[in-house]
């Protein structure tokens, strides 16, 4: 997977004179302008889903509210427009990810006067996505995130438990848990395609690269990419981030080992504290789809069994009402994942999965990333439900 945004003078020379190339343009010139500016993944959906990147907005308010909340924060500005007062609900990144930046509720006072540049709501109505944000008459610009810096740190042999298994959690007397994904989209080994953060092609004629798709699973997946994600369940309704979603997210993911009990809770730090089970005493895999006490259906059910230093987890039992992963990639109920984790050393965990689904691809593929170590912090505090309604 590459990690630059293509120019787009080079989308150009690449797609000559196919035929398909008129309809694909605007949407392949707009998919890498939107990689190149898009959001920090702290975003509980992408931008352009609800606001449009090419009615650019700017205006002088006072604040009269902050909503201080996830899945995004909310300044709320009086602005004179004819006829009297507009207040403007301008959007933020999350509350976790402006915490994690250094800001706080009370950054900006009520009263206070702004300039908000940003792109308009594509229904019309009085909001805002904030490109930019600033005490009127400075340039002190507010509530920008920043991406997370790898710490530097010496190398450190993989921690183990006294039979010689490696530990996936934290040490003792120690705190930490798995974030920042060398990927955060779902794309096949060996894949040369572009994708965004949030998992938007750069360009749409990239499509049937990313996955062996068959062709329903291929066009809803086009359609997705086209409405910028704007179904996704997780930022409609709330739903978790099941599969290989859970490690894709910025809020990472704990591991708690219960070796007497034979199972290991995953914490999810992206998806309101949800959590599910990694059965390790050797039952069998019966995959049903309505859920039981250790099936929670988003998440399905998860036997796993060590080979080496590696934690080859099997799961089955999808309902289709998720999305697996971000950028919108279908699924069915016949889903299975194979999924191999492996603590490579103390600050490394390579994460594995084979994806086979034989409702939605033509034959079974495979993906993997990295995740580091974030040493003495706990998973951050992230509701989606915050300031919904």
């Amino acid at each position: 997977m590459k990690t630059g945004a293509q120019h787009p003078e080079r989308l150009r020379r690449r797609r000559g004179v196919d035929p398909r190339t008129a309809r694909r343009t605007r949407t392949a010139l707009i998919g890498a302008w939107l990689w190149a500016c898009a959001p920090p993944l702290g975003a509980h959906h992408v931008a352009a889903a609800k606001f449009d990147p090419e009615r650019p907005v700017r205006f002088e308010g006072r604040v009269t509210k902050v909503d201080w909340a996830n899945p995004h924060v909310h300044v709320f500005v009086d602005v004179e427009a004819p006829g009297g007062v507009a207040n403007w609900a301008i959007e933020l990144e999350s509350r976790a990810s402006l915490e994690a930046s250094g800001w706080r509720a009370d950054t900006l006072a009520l009263g206070e006067p702004v300039t908000v540049d940003g792109w308009a709501a594509r229904d019309g109505s009085l909001q805002a996505w904030s490109t930019a944000l600033a005490r009127s008459g400075t340039d002190a610009r507010l509530f920008e995130t920043t991406d997370p810096v790898a710490a530097s740190v010496p190398f450190r042999e993989t921690p183990r438990w006294p039979d010689g298994q490696p530990r996936l959690g934290p040490v003792p007397g120690e705190t930490g848990y798995w974030g920042n994904p060398t990927a955060t989209a779902l794309v096949e080994v060996g894949a040369d395609v572009e994708v965004s953060p949030d998992g938007i092609l750069a360009d749409l004629g990239d499509a049937p690269a990313v996955a062996p798709f068959q062709d329903w699973a291929l066009a809803l997946y086009e359609a997705r990419q086209r409405d910028f994600l704007g179904s996704d369940p997780s930022f409609l309704r709330c739903i978790p981030p099941g599969g290989p979603r859970q490690f894709q997210l910025p809020y990472g993911v704990q591991f708690v080992e219960q070796r007497d009990r034979e199972r290991i809770f995953v914490l999810v730090g992206s998806g309101n504290r949800n959590w599910h089970f990694i059965y390790t005493d050797g039952r069998v895999q019966v995959g049903q789809i309505t859920g039981d006490d250790d099936n929670p259906l988003y998440y399905g059910r998860s036997v796993g069994a060590w080979e080496g230093d590696t934690l080859v987890v099997d799961t089955r039992g999808f309902n289709e009402d998720f999305w697996f992963s971000n950028g919108g990639l279908p699924h069915t109920e016949r889903l299975h994942l194979i999924q191999r984790i492996t603590r490579v050393d103390f600050d490394t965990l390579r994460y594995e999965v084979t994806i086979d689904d034989a409702g939605a691809y033509t034959r079974p593929w495979t993906a993997g990333w990295n995740l580091e170590w974030i040493a003495g912090r706990e998973l951050p505090v992230y509701f989606c439900q915050d300031n919904r309604p």
